[in-house]
Protein backbone atom coordinates (compact mmCIF):
# COMPACT_ATOMS: atom_id res chain seq x y z
CA UNK A 1 0.00 0.00 0.00
CA UNK A 2 0.95 3.59 -0.70
CA UNK A 3 2.55 4.53 2.61
CA UNK A 4 0.51 7.91 1.89
CA UNK A 5 -2.97 6.06 1.64
CA UNK A 6 -1.63 4.04 4.43
CA UNK A 7 -1.55 7.61 6.58
CA UNK A 8 -5.00 8.38 5.50
CA UNK A 9 -6.33 5.76 6.81
CA UNK A 10 -4.99 5.96 10.47
CA UNK A 11 -5.85 9.59 10.71
CA UNK A 12 -9.16 8.20 9.84
CA UNK A 13 -9.02 5.55 12.60
CA UNK A 14 -7.62 8.32 15.23
CA UNK A 15 -9.99 9.08 18.18
CA UNK A 16 -9.76 12.94 17.34
CA UNK A 17 -7.92 14.47 14.26
CA UNK A 18 -6.72 18.22 14.10
CA UNK A 19 -7.61 19.90 11.01
CA UNK A 20 -6.67 23.18 9.81
CA UNK A 21 -9.98 24.81 7.63
CA UNK A 22 -8.89 28.03 5.24
CA UNK A 23 -11.40 29.92 4.31
CA UNK A 24 -10.83 33.12 1.33
CA UNK A 25 -13.69 35.10 0.23
CA UNK A 26 -14.53 37.31 -2.21
CA UNK A 27 -13.73 40.56 -0.07
CA UNK A 28 -10.15 39.68 -0.26
CA UNK A 29 -8.99 41.06 2.86
CA UNK A 30 -7.10 37.73 3.87
CA UNK A 31 -6.82 33.77 4.61
CA UNK A 32 -8.57 32.78 7.36
CA UNK A 33 -6.56 30.00 8.83
CA UNK A 34 -8.12 28.10 11.56
CA UNK A 35 -6.83 25.02 13.80
CA UNK A 36 -9.49 23.00 15.01
CA UNK A 37 -9.49 19.36 17.44
CA UNK A 38 -12.40 17.29 16.34
CA UNK A 39 -14.00 14.18 17.85
CA UNK A 40 -16.37 11.98 16.04
CA UNK A 41 -18.49 12.76 13.04
CA UNK A 42 -21.78 13.42 12.19
CA UNK A 43 -24.25 15.07 14.98
CA UNK A 44 -21.93 13.36 17.77
CA UNK A 45 -19.06 15.46 16.14
CA UNK A 46 -17.08 17.94 18.79
CA UNK A 47 -15.18 20.70 17.51
CA UNK A 48 -12.83 23.07 19.29
CA UNK A 49 -11.10 26.15 17.73
CA UNK A 50 -7.84 25.76 18.99
CA UNK A 51 -5.78 28.42 16.99
CA UNK A 52 -7.36 31.37 14.52
CA UNK A 53 -5.72 33.67 12.44
CA UNK A 54 -6.47 35.81 9.46
CA UNK A 55 -3.68 36.38 7.04
CA UNK A 56 -3.18 39.46 5.27
CA UNK A 57 -2.99 39.11 1.41
CA UNK A 58 -0.34 41.90 -0.10
CA UNK A 59 -1.47 44.22 -2.85
CA UNK A 60 -0.42 42.19 -5.31
CA UNK A 61 -2.10 39.21 -4.89
CA UNK A 62 -5.58 40.76 -4.32
CA UNK A 63 -4.76 42.84 -7.87
CA UNK A 64 -4.04 39.63 -9.64
CA UNK A 65 -7.52 37.73 -8.92
CA UNK A 66 -9.32 40.55 -9.31
CA UNK A 67 -8.33 40.61 -13.17
CA UNK A 68 -10.33 37.18 -13.38
CA UNK A 69 -12.69 37.67 -10.34
CA UNK A 70 -16.47 37.85 -11.98
CA UNK A 71 -15.46 38.45 -15.22
CA UNK A 72 -16.87 36.13 -18.58
CA UNK A 73 -13.12 37.22 -20.52
CA UNK A 74 -10.33 36.80 -19.33
CA UNK A 75 -6.57 35.80 -19.67
CA UNK A 76 -6.34 31.99 -19.88
CA UNK A 77 -2.77 32.20 -19.11
CA UNK A 78 -3.37 34.18 -15.74
CA UNK A 79 -5.87 31.86 -14.90
CA UNK A 80 -4.04 29.26 -15.24
CA UNK A 81 -0.82 30.55 -13.53
CA UNK A 82 -3.03 31.88 -10.36
CA UNK A 83 -4.43 28.38 -9.86
CA UNK A 84 -1.07 27.08 -9.16
CA UNK A 85 0.44 31.17 -7.31
CA UNK A 86 -2.98 30.88 -5.35
CA UNK A 87 -2.31 27.26 -3.91
CA UNK A 88 1.79 28.24 -2.81
CA UNK A 89 0.45 31.49 -1.28
CA UNK A 90 -2.18 29.68 0.26
CA UNK A 91 0.73 27.37 1.18
CA UNK A 92 3.10 29.73 2.61
CA UNK A 93 0.43 31.38 4.98
CA UNK A 94 -0.07 28.38 6.54
CA UNK A 95 3.08 27.37 7.16
CA UNK A 96 3.49 30.83 9.00
CA UNK A 97 0.75 30.62 10.59
CA UNK A 98 2.11 27.10 12.57
CA UNK A 99 5.26 28.46 12.78
CA UNK A 100 3.97 31.60 14.84
CA UNK A 101 2.14 29.14 16.75
CA UNK A 102 5.19 26.36 17.32
CA UNK A 103 3.04 23.88 15.43
CA UNK A 104 5.09 21.63 13.14
CA UNK A 105 3.44 20.14 9.91
CA UNK A 106 3.62 17.04 11.68
CA UNK A 107 0.89 17.40 14.09
CA UNK A 108 -1.52 18.17 11.79
CA UNK A 109 -3.62 15.31 10.05
CA UNK A 110 -5.02 17.66 7.03
CA UNK A 111 -5.85 20.54 5.25
CA UNK A 112 -9.17 21.75 4.42
CA UNK A 113 -9.33 24.37 1.73
CA UNK A 114 -11.44 26.44 0.10
CA UNK A 115 -9.90 28.04 -2.16
CA UNK A 116 -10.73 31.36 -4.27
CA UNK A 117 -13.67 31.82 -6.07
CA UNK A 118 -13.26 33.32 -9.35
CA UNK A 119 -16.33 32.47 -11.25
CA UNK A 120 -19.92 30.76 -10.11
CA UNK A 121 -22.29 30.26 -12.78
CA UNK A 122 -25.51 28.84 -11.68
CA UNK A 123 -28.25 28.06 -14.29
CA UNK A 124 -30.22 30.22 -12.16
CA UNK A 125 -27.76 32.68 -12.07
CA UNK A 126 -26.62 33.04 -15.94
CA UNK A 127 -30.22 31.64 -17.25
CA UNK A 128 -28.18 29.54 -19.77
CA UNK A 129 -29.77 26.55 -19.87
CA UNK A 130 -27.11 25.14 -22.13
CA UNK A 131 -24.35 24.97 -19.96
CA UNK A 132 -24.97 23.07 -16.55
CA UNK A 133 -24.45 24.46 -13.05
CA UNK A 134 -20.63 25.46 -12.69
CA UNK A 135 -18.49 27.04 -10.10
CA UNK A 136 -14.53 27.43 -10.52
CA UNK A 137 -12.51 28.45 -6.85
CA UNK A 138 -8.99 28.15 -7.59
CA UNK A 139 -5.35 27.76 -5.54
CA UNK A 140 -4.69 23.83 -6.26
CA UNK A 141 -4.58 21.50 -3.54
CA UNK A 142 -1.91 19.69 -4.73
CA UNK A 143 0.12 22.37 -4.17
CA UNK A 144 -0.84 23.26 -0.61
CA UNK A 145 0.22 19.74 0.01
CA UNK A 146 3.70 19.72 -1.72
CA UNK A 147 4.69 22.96 -0.08
CA UNK A 148 3.31 22.24 3.60
CA UNK A 149 3.84 18.35 3.76
CA UNK A 150 0.22 17.88 5.08
CA UNK A 151 -2.89 15.88 3.23
CA UNK A 152 -4.82 17.85 1.80
CA UNK A 153 -8.48 18.19 1.07
CA UNK A 154 -9.99 20.84 -1.72
CA UNK A 155 -12.92 21.90 -4.34
CA UNK A 156 -15.49 20.73 -1.81
CA UNK A 157 -18.36 21.99 -4.60
CA UNK A 158 -17.78 20.56 -7.54
CA UNK A 159 -19.16 17.15 -5.66
CA UNK A 160 -22.43 19.33 -4.79
CA UNK A 161 -22.84 20.13 -8.04
CA UNK A 162 -21.87 16.79 -9.74
CA UNK A 163 -24.99 15.34 -7.30
CA UNK A 164 -27.10 17.71 -8.71
CA UNK A 165 -26.69 21.15 -6.25
CA UNK A 166 -25.72 24.83 -7.35
CA UNK A 167 -22.11 24.12 -5.23
CA UNK A 168 -23.65 26.76 -2.76
CA UNK A 169 -23.98 28.08 0.29
CA UNK A 170 -22.52 24.85 1.74
CA UNK A 171 -22.69 26.51 5.50
CA UNK A 172 -25.80 23.60 5.75
CA UNK A 173 -23.77 21.10 6.07
CA UNK A 174 -21.55 21.62 9.20
CA UNK A 175 -24.05 24.00 10.58
CA UNK A 176 -26.93 21.35 10.65
CA UNK A 177 -25.03 18.91 12.32
CA UNK A 178 -23.06 21.43 15.04
CA UNK A 179 -26.03 24.05 15.79
CA UNK A 180 -29.56 22.24 15.79
CA UNK A 181 -31.00 23.23 18.92
CA UNK A 182 -34.45 21.42 20.92
CA UNK A 183 -36.47 24.80 21.10
CA UNK A 184 -34.85 27.35 19.13
CA UNK A 185 -35.58 28.07 15.40
CA UNK A 186 -32.67 29.49 14.61
CA UNK A 187 -30.90 31.65 11.19
CA UNK A 188 -27.13 31.57 11.14
CA UNK A 189 -26.76 34.32 9.11
CA UNK A 190 -23.08 35.13 7.62
CA UNK A 191 -22.36 38.61 5.56
CA UNK A 192 -19.55 37.74 3.41
CA UNK A 193 -19.09 39.41 0.06
CA UNK A 194 -22.28 37.86 -0.40
CA UNK A 195 -24.96 37.07 2.34
CA UNK A 196 -26.55 33.71 3.83
CA UNK A 197 -27.95 32.52 6.04
CA UNK A 198 -28.69 28.40 7.25
CA UNK A 199 -32.53 28.14 8.71
CA UNK A 200 -32.04 25.32 11.17
CA UNK A 201 -35.41 24.68 12.86
CA UNK A 202 -35.94 23.61 15.81
CA UNK A 203 -36.51 20.01 17.36
CA UNK A 204 -40.29 20.68 17.74
CA UNK A 205 -41.27 21.02 14.12
CA UNK A 206 -41.15 19.44 10.64
CA UNK A 207 -39.47 21.99 8.98
CA UNK A 208 -36.51 21.28 7.11
CA UNK A 209 -32.83 22.75 7.71
CA UNK A 210 -31.61 24.51 4.16
CA UNK A 211 -28.90 27.28 3.32
CA UNK A 212 -29.53 30.25 1.04
CA UNK A 213 -27.74 33.08 -0.49
CA UNK A 214 -29.71 36.35 0.31
CA UNK A 215 -28.03 39.02 -1.71
CA UNK A 216 -25.22 41.35 -1.39
CA UNK A 217 -23.41 41.74 1.81
CA UNK A 218 -20.30 43.44 1.70
CA UNK A 219 -19.60 42.96 -2.16
CA UNK A 220 -21.15 45.72 -3.65
CA UNK A 221 -19.49 48.41 -0.81
CA UNK A 222 -17.03 46.84 -1.15
CA UNK A 223 -16.13 47.27 -4.39
CA UNK A 224 -17.65 50.99 -4.50
CA UNK A 225 -14.68 51.72 -1.66
CA UNK A 226 -12.05 50.59 -3.89
CA UNK A 227 -13.52 52.42 -7.08
CA UNK A 228 -13.89 55.96 -5.28
CA UNK A 229 -12.05 55.70 -2.46
CA UNK A 230 -8.97 53.30 -2.85
CA UNK A 231 -9.82 51.25 0.40
CA UNK A 232 -10.71 47.79 0.70
CA UNK A 233 -13.68 48.35 2.99
CA UNK A 234 -16.12 51.23 4.65
CA UNK A 235 -14.37 50.44 7.96
CA UNK A 236 -16.70 51.02 10.56
CA UNK A 237 -18.95 52.39 8.20
CA UNK A 238 -17.96 55.99 7.98
CA UNK A 239 -18.35 56.52 4.67
CA UNK A 240 -22.07 55.48 5.00
CA UNK A 241 -22.84 57.52 8.05
CA UNK A 242 -22.08 60.42 6.47
CA UNK A 243 -24.61 59.86 3.80
CA UNK A 244 -28.46 59.59 3.32
CA UNK A 245 -30.18 56.53 2.11
CA UNK A 246 -31.79 57.52 -1.04
CA UNK A 247 -34.78 55.95 -1.17
CA UNK A 248 -35.57 55.62 -5.20
CA UNK A 249 -31.91 53.78 -5.66
CA UNK A 250 -32.73 51.56 -2.84
CA UNK A 251 -36.48 50.40 -4.54
CA UNK A 252 -34.74 49.90 -7.62
CA UNK A 253 -31.74 48.05 -6.05
CA UNK A 254 -34.46 46.28 -4.21
CA UNK A 255 -35.85 45.07 -7.51
CA UNK A 256 -33.69 42.65 -8.95
CA UNK A 257 -35.88 39.55 -9.21
CA UNK A 258 -33.61 37.51 -7.72
CA UNK A 259 -34.48 38.61 -4.72
CA UNK A 260 -38.24 37.09 -4.60
CA UNK A 261 -36.67 34.18 -5.57
CA UNK A 262 -37.97 30.96 -3.14
CA UNK A 263 -35.23 29.46 -1.14
CA UNK A 264 -32.90 28.34 -1.03
CA UNK A 265 -31.33 29.74 -4.02
CA UNK A 266 -27.46 31.15 -4.80
CA UNK A 267 -25.53 34.26 -6.14
CA UNK A 268 -22.59 36.25 -6.63
CA UNK A 269 -20.77 39.18 -7.75
CA UNK A 270 -21.52 37.99 -11.09
CA UNK A 271 -24.84 39.83 -10.72
CA UNK A 272 -24.37 42.34 -7.45
CA UNK A 273 -21.39 44.44 -8.67
CA UNK A 274 -20.99 48.05 -10.14
CA UNK A 275 -22.47 47.77 -13.07
CA UNK A 276 -25.73 46.60 -11.24
CA UNK A 277 -25.46 49.95 -9.19
CA UNK A 278 -24.66 51.76 -12.35
CA UNK A 279 -27.88 50.42 -14.06
CA UNK A 280 -30.09 50.92 -10.73
CA UNK A 281 -28.63 55.01 -10.93
CA UNK A 282 -29.76 55.69 -14.50
CA UNK A 283 -32.62 53.91 -13.53
CA UNK A 284 -33.95 55.97 -10.96
CA UNK A 285 -31.61 58.89 -12.20
CA UNK A 286 -29.40 59.15 -9.64
CA UNK A 287 -26.03 58.94 -10.66
CA UNK A 288 -25.05 62.89 -9.53
CA UNK A 289 -25.52 61.57 -6.05
CA UNK A 290 -22.32 61.75 -3.56
CA UNK A 291 -20.32 58.87 -2.62
CA UNK A 292 -21.46 58.89 0.78
CA UNK A 293 -25.16 58.62 -0.15
CA UNK A 294 -24.18 55.97 -2.58
CA UNK A 295 -22.25 54.16 -0.10
CA UNK A 296 -25.50 54.69 2.73
CA UNK A 297 -27.91 53.49 0.47
CA UNK A 298 -25.50 50.61 -0.68
CA UNK A 299 -25.45 49.96 3.33
CA UNK A 300 -29.23 49.85 3.59
CA UNK A 301 -29.71 47.57 0.64
CA UNK A 302 -28.18 44.75 1.40
CA UNK A 303 -29.33 44.71 5.08
CA UNK A 304 -32.82 45.53 3.68
CA UNK A 305 -32.17 42.69 1.61
CA UNK A 306 -31.25 40.60 4.08
CA UNK A 307 -33.92 41.57 6.58
CA UNK A 308 -36.63 40.49 4.01
CA UNK A 309 -35.24 36.91 3.53
CA UNK A 310 -35.23 36.33 7.60
CA UNK A 311 -38.99 37.58 7.66
CA UNK A 312 -39.58 35.53 4.96
CA UNK A 313 -38.81 32.48 6.02
CA UNK A 314 -39.14 33.64 9.87
CA UNK A 315 -43.22 33.72 9.46
CA UNK A 316 -45.48 32.52 11.80
CA UNK A 317 -42.48 30.89 13.83
CA UNK A 318 -41.84 31.41 17.79
CA UNK A 319 -38.49 31.80 19.79
CA UNK A 320 -36.47 32.91 16.15
CA UNK A 321 -32.99 33.61 17.01
CA UNK A 322 -30.37 35.39 14.40
CA UNK A 323 -26.62 34.86 15.11
CA UNK A 324 -24.84 36.83 12.60
CA UNK A 325 -20.75 36.09 11.46
CA UNK A 326 -18.60 37.22 8.49
CA UNK A 327 -17.09 40.73 7.86
CA UNK A 328 -20.59 42.45 8.00
CA UNK A 329 -20.38 41.34 11.87
CA UNK A 330 -18.27 44.88 12.12
CA UNK A 331 -19.97 47.37 10.00
CA UNK A 332 -22.30 48.98 12.97
CA UNK A 333 -24.63 50.96 10.89
CA UNK A 334 -25.16 47.20 8.76
CA UNK A 335 -25.69 44.92 12.22
CA UNK A 336 -27.76 47.93 14.08
CA UNK A 337 -30.18 47.93 11.15
CA UNK A 338 -30.46 44.86 10.63
CA UNK A 339 -31.27 44.41 14.77
CA UNK A 340 -33.47 47.50 15.07
CA UNK A 341 -36.04 46.17 12.06
CA UNK A 342 -36.55 42.56 13.39
CA UNK A 343 -37.76 43.58 16.72
CA UNK A 344 -39.34 40.20 17.41
CA UNK A 345 -36.50 38.43 16.87
CA UNK A 346 -33.26 37.72 19.49
CA UNK A 347 -30.30 39.07 16.91
CA UNK A 348 -26.49 38.48 18.15
CA UNK A 349 -23.25 37.82 17.57
CA UNK A 350 -22.00 34.20 16.80
CA UNK A 351 -19.49 33.85 19.11
CA UNK A 352 -22.94 33.12 21.05
CA UNK A 353 -22.10 30.06 20.38
CA UNK A 354 -19.28 29.29 21.21
CA UNK A 355 -16.86 30.01 18.07
CA UNK A 356 -15.35 33.15 16.93
CA UNK A 357 -17.37 34.48 14.15
CA UNK A 358 -14.78 35.30 12.31
CA UNK A 359 -13.42 31.60 12.29
CA UNK A 360 -16.77 30.69 11.67
CA UNK A 361 -16.56 29.17 7.29
CA UNK A 362 -13.11 28.10 7.99
CA UNK A 363 -14.46 26.17 10.75
CA UNK A 364 -16.52 24.58 8.71
CA UNK A 365 -14.39 23.55 5.71
CA UNK A 366 -12.35 21.82 8.63
CA UNK A 367 -15.71 19.77 9.54
CA UNK A 368 -16.08 18.95 5.90
CA UNK A 369 -13.22 17.78 5.23
CA UNK A 370 -13.65 15.17 8.76
CA UNK A 371 -16.84 14.18 7.56
CA UNK A 372 -15.14 13.15 3.94
CA UNK A 373 -12.41 11.23 6.18
CA UNK A 374 -14.72 9.67 8.65
CA UNK A 375 -18.15 10.56 8.06
CA UNK A 376 -21.40 9.09 5.92
CA UNK A 377 -23.63 10.90 3.22
CA UNK A 378 -26.55 9.75 5.62
CA UNK A 379 -24.98 12.39 8.43
CA UNK A 380 -26.78 15.28 6.62
CA UNK A 381 -29.67 13.45 4.26
CA UNK A 382 -32.24 16.06 6.38
CA UNK A 383 -30.96 19.41 4.47
CA UNK A 384 -33.99 20.73 2.21
CA UNK A 385 -32.74 20.42 -1.76
CA UNK A 386 -28.76 19.78 -0.71
CA UNK A 387 -27.49 16.45 -1.85
CA UNK A 388 -26.04 14.09 0.68
CA UNK A 389 -23.06 14.14 -0.39
CA UNK A 390 -19.02 13.87 1.53
CA UNK A 391 -16.80 16.46 -0.23
CA UNK A 392 -13.56 17.60 -1.06
CA UNK A 393 -10.78 16.13 -3.43
CA UNK A 394 -7.89 14.41 -1.86
CA UNK A 395 -4.16 15.58 -2.36
CA UNK A 396 -1.31 14.10 -1.07
CA UNK A 397 2.06 15.32 -0.45
CA UNK A 398 3.71 12.44 -1.87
Amino acid sequence: MNPQIEKLYQIALKKERFIIGLMSGTSLDGLDVALCRIENAGKATKISLEKFITMDYEDIFRTKVREIFAKRTIDQQLLSGLNAYVGITHANLINQALASWNISADQIDCIASHGQTVYHAPQSLTKDQNWPNSTLQIGDGDHIAKHTGIITLSDFRQKHIAAGGEGAPLAAYGDYLLFSHPTENRFLLNIGGISNFTFIPSHQNNLEAYATDLGPGNTMMNQYMKAHFNQEMDRDAIVAKKGTVNESLLERLLAEEFLNLAFPKTTGPELFNLDYLKEAQRRSETLGLSAEDVMATLNRFSAQAMINGIRKQATGLSNVSVYISGGGLHNPLLFDYIKANLPDIKVDSFATLGIDPDAKEAVLFALLANETLVGNKSNVTHIKDSPAVCMGKISLPQ
